[in-house]
């Protein structure tokens, strides 16, 4: 075909989101670095779903709608750096295809100039040898290429087969990804989302997981959740043993669930899990659940089917429990006491994961929390919703994580004719409290602005974790399920067979002669007799510092670490 209208662009974009829907655990398996949060394809994955979901329904025919609507829902959607990145590039797509109602090959090629520029100035310092490369390679590739005779089936045939090449790339232009022996994730999940919209260019609609329809015109959509078709999933699980089945990640777990399912409700009550979702593959669903633990209850049932069973469990009686162990409850305690912040000049958004850290933040006086870490991280959405409630005249934002920060700067640009948001551009959890107690309510916002960002460099940070993989990597051998002291974000000191060897290396090495305080949060694996055992060993060790160890009970890390 020669030109293509938004209808046609729709089902591309549903397919290429679809494609990559299908695929994002092998995209999560390319991840570099050996800590288990592998979560490039999974973010890539809930940015798609989140522009799919804006234009399933939408039957305009021009082009540009669709593209905008699309952007716009990728844009509120994005999460971690793949994720924005990702949403940048489709935003550019969209203004390259503004008041068109359709497209032929040449002006697909310009559109994905612009694509390319956008995404290139969204990052600060931008790294070839990720999904940067890929586009740029391919776009300019299909630029220099396409002719006024190019039909759009060549010109994107074109498109993906640069893609893969420059794929095949990556690691000549990234050194770490040649030392690890994998190509970029970010650009493994472009490549497949082109895959997908090619496809359907080709009249071979790829589905997601079977969770689409085709109505009587002969259009595929999306189900909306409310669609009673699919299977009906109830279990209730008890968690372990811990010798034979995998740590349990309650983000991570939710996140998975999540993208293959709909109308999830889940109940996290300490070592049990009661699940309620609607899917069209019950057989994975149970599959995962059971690499954590074993089922004391379980059903299934086809939705159209008009003798329904029981429910395993009363969703309105469990709400009514404690709400501490009850993920059904949204409204934290933090949530409760928004409206006393409503028109105060100042206000801190904070990322946080784990109770013991929240209530950390909380006793230093952050005003809002959000929920994510390095295993699900928020999206610019997440904390659009957050700052909206607080109403605050100025608000401060401290990811603290290095793939969050995007999404919150993306926030920035959301809120920009409403709110005055500033990200201050911390790494991890440590240095996210020393700047959220550097805060002072009695100076003005440049005063804090820069005490802020002074105060990111006055703390040393590190983390003890497992690996998911044997690798070498900065010229540390990294054996599984070992675990790693880490300096910093990504400097991996070594491997040990013992959670408490790691960190006592790596605290070795952070403390120095200027140290004075030494902070430690330890983690939701760590019983109370560990715990005190590092209580003792830190005290007699560094009695001459102060030692601050206190439950941070946050997943996949056993140790937070801080020295100032």
């Amino acid at each position: 075909m020669r030109t293509i209208d938004g209808q046609t662009f729709k089902m591309m974009l549903l397919s290429g989101a679809n494609h990559l829907y299908n695929h994002y655990p092998e995209i999560d398996a390319l991840n570099v670095f050996p800590v288990p949060d592998g979560d490039t394809g999974m973010n890539m994955n809930l940015t798609l779903q989140s522009g799919s979901k804006e234009i399933s329904n939408r039957n305009e025919n021009d082009i540009y709608s669709i593209a905008k609507n699309f952007s716009r829902g990728l844009l509120m959607g994005a999460r971690g750096n793949s994720g924005v990145i990702t949403s940048q590039i489709f935003r550019g797509i969209s203004d390259g295809l503004k008041d068109k109602i359709s497209i032929n090959a040449s002006e697909l090629a310009d559109a994905l100039i612009s694509g390319k520029n956008v995404a290139y100035k969204r990052v600060t310092t931008p790294v070839e040898g990720t999904i940067l490369t890929v586009i740029r390679e391919s776009s300019e590739a299909l630029k220099d290429r396409v002719r006024s005779d190019t039909s759009i089936e060549e010109a994107f045939t074109i498109l993906l087969k640069e893609a893969k090449a420059s794929l095949e790339r990556t690691p000549n232009l990234l050194p770490v990804l040649k030392e690890v022996g994998v190509v970029d994730s970010g650009g493994a999940g472009l490549v497949t989302i082109f895959e997908g919209m090619l496809s359907a260019l080709k009249g071979e609609f790829i589905y997601k997981n079977e969770a689409t329809a085709v109505d009587k015109k002969g259009s595929s959509e999306l189900f909306d959740e409310e669609e009673n078709i699919g299977y009906l999933v109830e279990f209730i699980m008890k968690l372990g043993p811990s010798d034979s089945k995998k740590t349990f990640q309650l983000n991570r777990f939710k996140g998975v669930l999540n993208s293959h399912s709909t109308s999830l409700k889940l109940i996290d009550d300490n070592d049990v899990i009661k699940v309620h979702l609607h899917t069209y593959t019950p057989g994975n669903i149970i599959s995962y659940a059971q690499s954590f633990g074993e089922f004391s209850k379980i059903k299934i049932e086809n939705l159209l089917d008009s003798n329904k069973s029981e429910p395993l469990f009363n969703l309105e009686e469990e709400n009514n429990k404690d709400s501490s162990k009850n993920e059904e409850i949204k409204i934290t305690k933090k949530d409760e006491n928004v409206a006393p912040t409503l028109d105060k000049e100042f206000a801190i958004v904070a990322t946080s994961s784990g109770k013991g850290i929240d209530e950390y933040f909380n006793e230093i006086g952050v005003d809002a929390l959000v929920s994510g870490g390095q295993t699900m991280n928020p999206s610019t959405n997440d904390f659009v919703d957050k700052i909206e409630k607080l109403h605050a005249k100025n608000v401060f934002i401290l990811p603290n994580n290095s793939n969050i920060i995007m999404a919150a700067n993306q926030a920035v640009d959301v809120l920009k004719n409403k709110v005055n948001v500033v990200v201050i551009p911390t790494k991890t959890i440590m240095q996210g409290l020393v700047v959220a107690m550097s805060f002072n309510p009695e100076v003005d916002l440049d005063t804090n602005v820069e005490t802020m960002n002074e105060a990111i460099n006055s703390v040393k940070s590190g983390c003890v974790t497992f690996a998911i993989k044997d690798t070498d990597i900065n010229g540390v051998h990294v054996t599984k399920d070992e675990f790693m002291a880490i300096r910093g974000t990504k400097d991996i000191l070594g491997s040990y067979k013992n959670k408490f060897d790691a960190l006592k290396s790596l605290v070795e090495n952070l403390v120095d002669e200027d140290s004075s305080i030494l902070t430690i949060l330890v983690g939701q694996d760590i019983n109370e007799k560990e715990e005190a055992k590092i209580k003792d060993y830190f005290d007699e060790t560094y009695n001459q510092i102060d030692c601050d160890i206190r439950r941070g009970d946050q997943p996949v890390y056993s140790y937070l670490v801080g020295v100032e």
